[in-house]
């Protein structure tokens, strides 16, 4: 499923693709006439629309086929790059550019395309760019909070509406499709300086009644197809996945978690599907309380996308039956390397046993199910007995029942290792996996 992984190509190969693809791009900017000031400065003039009608062709028929290619399940939206939105410092970046833009007669992109062409005054904009974005650097700590204030974090038109992104599809192909309609006339009037009585105001080129009318079409089908619920992923994935916990391939040993979150090369992030009760009682050092119902929820399975490629997600609850839960929703939505800590805490508390005076294993009582703890705790400790982190030699408050059964040991917080950590071999699970991921903005 899309977006590929070109990691698996040789790295000549990728820069052959990335420059082909530039390249391509390039010379559509300067075919259509970019590479000329005058023809983009006209634009503010409304007396050449051209970059309108270009650019947003070239929006609304990649915004069509991307929602088309997510609708038949062919392209992970959530795993393509959108730039955040910063709004205020955005509006006043944009009318810097179009200041820029129209003094100028180039953006960034099209300056870059007219110096290739050997156009002087495109060298000197390009220079320009340049020099600008090192005055920018050496200055932004001057105004630091504000250029980085009204963060709104991925937010898409369909955010903004409140609507599905097929719905919101459509309004922008409208939308695109009057501003054409308005460029055109605006392109007779002012530039032509055909008088207004004379002006055919209904359109008349049959080809782009019929491109526009195909992309109306097609916008609508996506509308009602409707993007798919993260259920809908799960189906596509899920004769894979249930394999794998079939074979318990994604279960791992608390071993094995202990052992790569003592590995500073990696990044382990541990999240506990439990009760806020439970969490309370004892819980993994450095675990993160994430409610069952959280991990459907799309903003939060985009946060965890941003994570270090070098992590490694466990996911853990009392039992197997929620941390699995969960992890088919992270599979679900495309997350790379996502494991269920095998047997939950009732193992953890078994294969690392905390302070006796602190927590003993009961006998299973009468409504007990898979996700009930299966340890009597005496108090809370949190994270601060030794079981939630045996490989650490961390500073340790250790609690009031611990001290009175060992007198002999520093009354104070002191720094040693589990006493109790038991020798143990396990099979090994884990395998990291590169994180696909697609980047980029507009220059």
């Amino acid at each position: 499923m899309a977006p590929f992984d070109v990691s698996v190509w040789s790295s000549w190969v990728s820069y052959l693709v990335f420059f082909l693809i530039g390249l391509g791009f390039g010379a559509t900017l300067e075919m259509s006439g970019f590479g000329d000031s005058r023809r983009l400065a006209a634009q503010f003039y409304l007396r050449d629309m051209t970059v309108l009608k270009v650019m947003f062709t070239g929006i609304i028929t990649a915004g069509t086929l991307i929602f088309l290619s997510t609708a038949m399940g062919w392209l992970e939206f959530d795993r393509v790059w959108v730039n955040h939105t910063y709004l205020f410092p955005g509006i006043v970046g944009g009318l810097i550019m179009g200041v820029g833009f129209i003094i100028g007669g180039f953006c960034p992109g099209t300056s870059i395309v007219a110096t290739s062409t050997l156009k002087i005054d495109g060298a000197v904009f390009a220079f320009g760019v340049g020099f600008g974005i090192f005055l920018f650097s050496e200055t932004v700590h001057l105004f630091e909070d504000f250029w980085t204030s009204s963060y709104m974090g991925r937010f898409t038109i369909g955010d903004w509406l409140g609507v599905d992104a097929g719905v919101a599809l459509v309004l922008v192909v409208l939308m695109a499709l009057v501003m054409f309609y308005g460029g055109e006339i605006a392109e007779r009037f002012f530039g032509q300086n055909i008088p207004w009585k004379n002006i055919r105001l209904l359109p008349s080129s049959t080809p782009k009644i019929a491109a526009a009318s195909a992309l109306v079409v097609v916008a609508l089908i996506v509308a009602g197809m409707g993007q798919p619920t993260l259920a809908d992923r799960w189906k596509r994935v899920a004769k894979k996945a249930e394999k794998q916990l079939a074979e318990r391939s994604v279960y791992v040993h608390p071993g094995e978690v202990v052992e790569l979150s003592s590995n500073a090369s990696m990044y382990v992030t541990v999240l506990d599907i439990r009760n806020e009760s439970d969490f309370n009682l004892f819980h993994i050092m450095s675990a993160r309380r994430v409610d069952l119902e959280r991990t459907a929820d799309p903003e939060f399975l985009r946060s965890l996308t941003k994570l270090p490629d070098n992590n490694v997600t466990f996911v853990i609850s009392n039992g197997e039956k929620n941390a699995t839960a969960a992890w088919k929703n992270f599979v679900a939505f495309g997350l790379a390397n996502t494991y269920i800590v095998e047997g939950g805490y009732n193992k953890w508390l078994e294969v690392y046993p905390p302070d006796e005076c602190v927590t003993s294993k009961r006998e299973k009582r009468p409504g007990d199910t898979e996700e009930s703890l299966q340890y009597a705790f005496l108090q809370a400790v949190g994270a601060r007995d030794y079981a939630a982190h045996p490989s650490c030699a961390c500073k340790e408050y250790p609690t009031d029942c611990f001290l009175a059964s060992h007198p002999e040991l520093p009354q104070r917080p002191t720094i040693r290792h589990n006493p109790h950590v038991p020798k143990i071999e396990y099979e090994r699970k884990v395998k990291i996996k590169a994180k696909k991921k697609i980047s980029g903005g507009c220059g």
